[in-house]
């Protein structure tokens, strides 16, 4: 069986995030498998996967920022907000200025308050808003204030007379909708919007450059496992090394004497092996999740 850790997957487009997860138990030879973050079947890019204990950590990955390649069509509105969904308006948008555009796009950043399209993962009285849409049912989400820190436009493209191709680079929060962007972009515009690429090239610091394709897994396995535990949360965590006494109160649950640092960080035992994820809290530092073997 592989070992407990991290693997950054390269998705391709076409299948879920959960058909990853299935590939990779099989690969791995274990059913203790998760992922940090869903990607829509069209998506391809990042998708954290963790093995083992490292499932646990899988929480913080799904917390991180996440950067993005996408392009949005102006000049067609989908019921999906992307190019998996039929088309059901139509503008001409030849006419639309670069200033236009551009304007639009920066009106989308910083903290904006963002209607998440309706055909996401989000429940509606336990069920995935998604199986509502496709049930023929009509679905509101409330806004959620998410926080867009990037938003580059790489080219405007005019390669047919009444669509807008724009190729974009978004920085944003955990919950931020790419196809949202597109789709407020065309309201806007008053022309209509949706994607029609997305790629996530990051998460955390996380990248697509290290990123290994499913059929470079297949050939390994099942030594598929690329960041070992303890080096997974050294990647994600700022470290803290404790003493041989620290480490056994730690690794039972207890706390330790805090060291005046903000927001949760890995502690780690004289042999370097991970102990636990800790924060800081009523003066003491003590363990969210406890990673020590048992």
């Amino acid at each position: 069986m592989s070992t407990d850790g991290l693997i950054v997957v390269d998705k391709p487009g076409g299948i879920t995030s959960h058909d990853v997860v299935a590939r990779m138990r099989r690969l791995a030879r274990t059913r203790r498998v998760g992922h940090g973050g869903t990607l829509d079947p069209m998506a391809t890019g990042v998708l954290v996967i963790g093995v083992g204990r490292a499932t646990r950590l899988l929480t913080y990955v799904i917390g991180a920022d996440k950067s993005y390649a996408a392009t949005i069509r102006l000049g067609q509105a989908t019921v999906t907000d992307d190019a998996e969904g039929d088309v059901i308006a139509t503008m001409p948008a030849g006419t639309l200025t670069d200033e236009a555009i551009r304007g639009a796009l920066a009106g989308l950043t910083g903290e904006i308050d963002q209607v998440p399209s309706a055909v996401s993962a989000i429940k509606v009285n336990g069920r995935r808003a998604y199986h509502r849409v496709r049930a023929g049912e009509s679905v509101d989400l409330p806004a959620r204030r998410v926080t867009v820190s990037r938003l580059d436009v790489l080219a405007i493209r005019r390669e047919s007379p009444d669509v807008v191709d724009v190729d974009i680079d978004v920085a944003c929060s955990t919950g931020t909708y790419i196809r949202a962007i597109a789709r407020d972009a065309g309201l806007a515009l008053t022309v209509g919007g949706h994607l029609t690429a997305l790629r996530r090239t990051a998460v955390g610091g996380f990248t697509v450059a290290e990123a290994v394709t499913l059929d470079e897994l297949e050939q390994r396995a099942p030594e598929v496992v690329d960041l070992p535990l303890a080096a997974a949360a050294e990647r994600f965590f700022p470290r803290r090394d404790a003493t041989e006494e620290e480490a056994k109160v730690l690794s039972h649950g207890g706390p330790l004497d805090p060291v005046g640092r903000t927001g949760p960080y890995a502690v780690f035992d004289p042999a370097g092996g991970l102990i636990a994820i800790v924060s800081e809290r009523a003066g003491r530092a003590r363990a969210e999740i406890v990673l020590a073997p048992a």
